[in-house]
């Protein structure tokens, strides 16, 4: 063999060598700088300042702008235009502001999310009840059964991020 075809050899294996270990590193920096994907909808917000429950129990006695962290129950397999979200033992119903975006119609439930937007302590009508029922897909027996309001914190969103 040449001392030419000797040296391209070598070159050609460092490349090869190279390659290999720089691979590696730059895969598992890139998945470590994130250790879960978010997805945003409506107004981009950050993942800081939540509050906790009983604070934010207390801002949805008051109109305040709050940020609560939750799992998604469900939400709008028609248009993506409201969720139900579990917060410690209670379940919010959330719109999302001025009807401005929707969230995915499946794939959410056990995700999850940060809501940034106004919460408060509301009558949920027995017209937006068998509503939101309807939209969930129930018979109509069981929106049929459906006579009185509900008492419940709801909330108007005016972003989310779920956790993916």
């Amino acid at each position: 063999m040449s001392d030419s075809l000797f040296f391209n050899y070598i070159w050609t294996m460092k490349k090869i060598l190279l390659i290999f270990l720089i691979f590696p590193l730059i895969s598992f920096s890139q998945s470590n700088s994130y250790s879960e994907s978010l997805s945003f909808y409506g107004k981009k917000i950050s993942a800081e300042n939540i509050l906790d429950y009983n604070s934010f129990i207390e801002s949805s006695k008051v109109v305040s702008k709050s940020k609560i962290e939750g799992t998604i129950l469900s939400s709008c397999p028609k248009k993506g235009c409201w969720m139900q979200v579990k917060i410690n033992s209670d379940t919010i119903q959330v719109t999302f502001k001025d009807y401005g975006f929707f969230v995915p119609k499946t794939g959410l439930k056990n995700k999850k999310t940060i809501l940034e937007g106004y919460p408060k302590q509301d009558t949920i009508s027995v017209k937006m009840l068998k509503h939101f029922a309807e939209d969930a897909g129930k018979s109509q027996k069981e929106i049929d059964k459906i006579t009185k309001p509900e008492y419940k914190i709801s909330f108007i969103a005016g972003g989310v991020i779920i956790k993916d």
